[in-house]
């Protein structure tokens, strides 16, 4: 009995598994960074 279907499928599940974990990592360390991070608020200016 030839198997290759089973290898083909077999291949892209663990290429899709890598790369949604990939993306998890990617989308974690993206939602970790601060919003607008490095952004210093001008100082308003009082008309005294």
């Amino acid at each position: 009995m030839d198997y290759t279907i089973y290898y083909i499928l077999g291949g892209l599940a663990i290429i899709y598994v890598l790369f949604s974990m990939k993306n998890r990592r990617n989308a974690k360390r993206r939602k970790s960074r601060g919003f607008m991070e490095g952004y210093e608020r001008k100082d308003k200016k009082e008309d005294d």
